[in-house]
């Protein structure tokens, strides 16, 4: 599946990029600055732990976490419909979730009434709150000389919908994070 993905990244990317050269030489880039709410689920399964011995009866997590922050795209017309651009993202969460950012190539459809619908892939980095996840603490991690990277990255892949409404945009995204995680986000943005 990661394979399938990553082809898939690499073609929109191959497609993308030379068209987006080609368009910001003619000068129509369509900029938008905003920002998002959301809900990221982290996809932990603690399925594979033995819990019939009643060891992690008690252990709960709480892989949900609640997204705010912004983000800025630049899109470039290829002919009359279609667009490729790039888009960087960056929130703070809440629960699990401290941080996230990313980057990520689109590829879309521009319908009359000037709304977009757009596929995208990138790369998107995840920091955790290792003792909001776990209920461990730093200093209990510490003491007992264990390590836990609390920021991991993967490929994202995901499908978008910007809506032109007056003076601004609405948008919603729905994301994964290598098919592992399942991220949605709504927000409002402003064209420049």
């Amino acid at each position: 599946m990661k394979k399938i993905a990553f082809s898939t990244l690499a073609a929109m990317g191959a497609i993308a990029l030379p068209a987006a050269a080609q368009a910001q030489d003619a000068g129509q880039a369509d900029i938008t600055i905003g920002a998002t709410v959301g809900l990221h689920d982290l996809g932990i399964d603690l399925g594979d732990l033995d819990a019939d011995d009643g060891e992690f009866d008690d252990f709960n997590i709480d892989d949900s976490a609640e997204i705010y922050g912004g983000f800025i795209a630049a899109d470039f017309p290829i002919g009359s419909n279609l667009f490729a651009g790039i888009e960087g993202n960056a929130s703070f969460g809440s629960g699990p979730i401290e941080a996230e950012y990313g980057a990520s190539a689109r590829l879309g459809f521009r319908t009359e009434s000037g709304a977009k619908i757009y596929a995208r892939g990138g790369y998107q980095w995840v920091d955790l709150d290792i003792e909001n996840l776990t209920g461990f603490s730093e200093d209990f991690l510490d003491d007992n000389d264990i390590d836990v990277n609390d920021v991991g990255g993967d490929y994202l892949v995901g499908v978008g919908v910007e809506v032109p409404v007056s003076s601004v945009v609405l948008r919603a995204n729905v994301d994964t994070i290598a098919f592992d995680t399942l991220r949605g986000t709504v927000g409002v943005g402003f064209k420049f």
